[in-house]
C-alpha cells in the first residue's frame, strides 16, 4: 500500500531549522510515496473553543478547517514540524492537535476510528543540546497517538536556533536518513506506578 506523508509546518518562522530537517527527512521516502506540506502559521486557524456544553456546541468549521480535517484524513503519516518553544509544540501546532477534539464530535463523530491506526511523527529543532528538554514535546504526541489508537513513530530532533544551524548538526541529519524507515509501534498510555 502507498502512504501518504501529511507534513504539518508549525513554526513562526518561515524555511525554520525544523522544516530544514523534516525535508532531510523526506528527502530520503521512496517516490511512490505522496508528500504534501501545509504551513499552519499560513492559516486561519482559529483557536479552539470547546463546545461540547455550550448551547449550540461548537462553532461552525472554518474552511481552513475543513481543509486541516480533510488533509489529516487523507494522510497515512502525519509529522507535526514544530520547533521547541518552552519545552513544548508551538501555538500553531497545539491549535491543530487542539481542533482533534472538536472533530471527534464535528464534523465527524468517527474521527478517532477513522484516525486509529494511522501513524504520527514529530520533526523538532531546539536550541539546546540536551535532548531530554524535549521530552514534553515529545509526550505529547506520544498521547496523542495513543488517545486516539495510533502509531508513534518518534521525534527526530535536531540542534539549531540561528537559521540554517541544523545543517551543521551532523547527528540530527544522520538521523534524518533512516527516520521515516523505523517500525512504528502503536502508541500506549504509560504504566500506572
Amino acid at each position: 500500500m502507498s502512504r501518504s506523508f501529511l507534513f504539518l509546518l508549525a513554526s513562526a518562522r518561515p524555511e525554520g531549522n525544523s522544516r530544514l530537517l523534516a525535508e532531510a527527512a523526506a528527502a530520503q521516502l521512496p517516490g511512490t510515496y505522496s508528500r504534501r506540506w501545509i504551513d499552519l502559521a499560513a492559516l486561519s486557524l482559529p483557536a479552539y473553543v470547546d463546545g461540547r456544553h455550550a448551547p449550540g456546541g461548537h462553532t461552525p468549521v472554518s474552511a481552513d478547517e475543513a481543509l486541516l480535517h480533510e488533509a489529516t484524513l487523507g494522510a497515512t503519516d502525519l509529522v507535526v514540524v514544530s520547533p521547541l518553544y518552552w519545552h513544548a509544540l508551538s501555538s500553531y501546532a497545539k491549535t491543530y492537535l487542539d481542533h482533534w477534539s472538536k472533530w471527534l464530535r464535528t464534523p465527524d463523530p468517527a474521527f478517532r476510528e477513522k484516525m486509529a491506526g494511522r501513524t504520527l511523527w514529530g520533526v523538532t529543532a531546539m536550541a539546546d543540546e540536551n535532548r531530554a528538554v524535549a521530552e514534553p514535546l515529545v509526550g505529547t504526541l506520544r498521547l496523542s497517538a495513543a488517545f486516539m489508537g495510533m502509531r508513534f513513530g518518534g521525534v527526530l530532533l535536531g540542534n539549531g536556533s540561528r537559521p540554517g544551524d541544523v545543517r551543521t548538526d551532523a547527528r540530527a541529519l544522520r538521523e534524518a536518513k533512516t527516520f521515516f524507515t523505523r517500525e512504528a509501534p502503536l502508541a500506549r498510555f504509560p504504566a500506572e506506578a
